[in-house]
């Protein structure tokens, strides 16, 4: 085929903030806003002027994706990546036709399957089994042709169990798990996938993975966004590199990894963690600074293998805060620079939850004897209070780069292939069967 599977052109999406009536809401939505705006101004008449909510003034407008310009040709497998917030999900919803540019154009050549969102295009009121009809129906498949494919999809989901259960009963994770398998089994020319794979487990994302794979090897296109840099790495044929809402690089997977790697997420993590806007939560714990420490409490920032090491979050409570805080947890997550998950420090998961804490302060960490190989690495961190998230940095809160370092205490410096190093106590003992062979001369 001559013409690109995907051919982008000028492409920008828009949308309008601080009003009620966004552009792309729906019906549901809109009657929903009114009914609140109604009953609101029923309790609060003074706070509201005699106009409508549909009349409101737009205050900014918000370009999710602007002059996007990209080829994808039939048979690639191309990775986005990108911060949060950067536009990839909504690159995704435009060449999927869920939402429509405001200008510019995308035009889409092959039949598409899109996985964007856990149990995109499933009805919840039907069964696992009458939506993979549902969905074939919609790709534009004949009965007979989901026939053929109906046992491959169950077998690969492993939900044949819950086959006949309406899937508003299904888990998160087995809503996604068939709905991968729907999506891929029923041979589109173009599967389009956001990073819903991580609800499933690890087993089931390596399956995933496999798969993608073999649709990619016979010939059909792949878009994926994930965050995982090693996946990108190890799947993709190039990558392109959005940053808000532009594209920022686009090229071979490596260097396009490298980029992403280098330029975004420093310039992001450069910013002071108080400043973040990359963050969820309800505010009512805030992070303000993290800092890594010796014993001895002096700031250091580059770390040694075998360490002694606290790793420090500066803290302020939000004043508005409706309710006292308690229960609090905090949270430490090491990822490789390629995005892997490595290890976590969870108070929760020690048994070293807070009761209460107070207006400003730190929660410190200790780690002694820090088991990482020399190497550079992504600090992730989240607070949660009362049972739902205060505060969470969706990027690295910070870098960390370790140099060797004596781990074992033996003056052996350690330069490692892996990330993680083992302390442990090594034997040899005689087998049994040399025991008896001594015993008997």
């Amino acid at each position: 085929m001559t013409e690109p599977a995907i051919l982008i052109r000028n492409l920008g999406k828009r949308y309008q903030l601080g009003s009620r009536a966004t552009l792309d809401q729906t019906l549901s939505e809109t009657i929903s806003n009114k009914v609140k705006w109604a009953a609101d101004r029923l309790r609060h008449p003074l706070r509201h002027t005699a106009r409508r909510p549909s009349d409101q003034a737009v205050s900014n407008d918000f370009w999710a994706l602007r002059d996007i310009n990209l080829d994808i040709n039939h048979g690639e497998v191309v990775g986005i990546i990108g911060r949060n917030g950067a536009g990839k999900s909504t690159l995704l919803k435009v060449l999927s036709q869920i939402t429509d540019p405001t200008e510019g154009t995308a035009v889409v050549h092959g039949r598409v399957a899109s996985l964007l969102e856990v149990g995109t295009g499933f009805h919840p009121e039907l069964t696992g089994r009458e939506n993979i009809y549902l969905n074939g129906s919609i790709l534009g498949m004949t009965r007979r042709e989901i026939n053929a494919k109906f046992d491959e999809i169950v077998d690969f989901s492993g939900v044949e169990r819950f086959l006949d259960t309406p899937i508003k009963r299904y888990s998160s994770g087995m809503t996604v798990r068939l709905a991968f398998s729907v999506a891929a089994h029923l041979e589109p020319e173009i599967l389009i996938i956001d990073e819903v794979l991580a609800v499933g487990d690890a087993a089931f994302q390596k399956k995933c993975l496999g798969k993608m794979k073999n649709v990619a090897g016979s010939g059909r296109t792949v878009l994926f966004v994930t965050h995982n840099m090693a996946v990108v790495d190890s799947l993709c044929d190039r990558a392109v590199l959005i940053d808000e809402g532009r594209v920022h690089y686009e090229g071979d997977t490596h260097s396009t990894v490298r980029a992403y790697l280098e330029n975004v997420l420093s310039s992001q993590i450069s910013t002071s963690l108080s400043d973040r806007t990359d963050r969820s939560g309800d505010g009512s714990i805030r992070l303000v600074g993290f800092d890594v420490e010796d014993d001895q409490g002096h700031s250091i920032t580059h770390i040694r293998s075998g360490d002694d090491l606290n790793f420090v979050l500066s803290f302020e409570c939000s004043k508005d805060c409706a309710r006292p805080l308690k229960n609090i947890s905090a949270g430490v997550g090491f990822c490789s620079s390629m995005g892997q998950r490595l290890a976590i420090l969870y108070t929760n998961y020690m048994g070293q939850d807070f009761e209460t804490v107070p207006p400003k302060g730190q929660f410190r960490c200790r780690i002694p004897n820090f088991p990482f190989a020399p190497n550079r690495y992504e600090v992730h961190v989240r607070i949660v209070a009362n049972g739902v998230d205060a505060d969470w940095l969706r990027n690295p809160a910070a870098y960390i780069d370790v140099i060797s370092g004596d781990y074992f205490g033996t003056g052996a410096m350690v330069d490692s292939q892996a990330p993680l190093l083992l302390s442990g106590q090594w034997s040899v003992n005689p087998s049994r069967d040399s025991t008896e062979a001594t015993l008997s001369v």
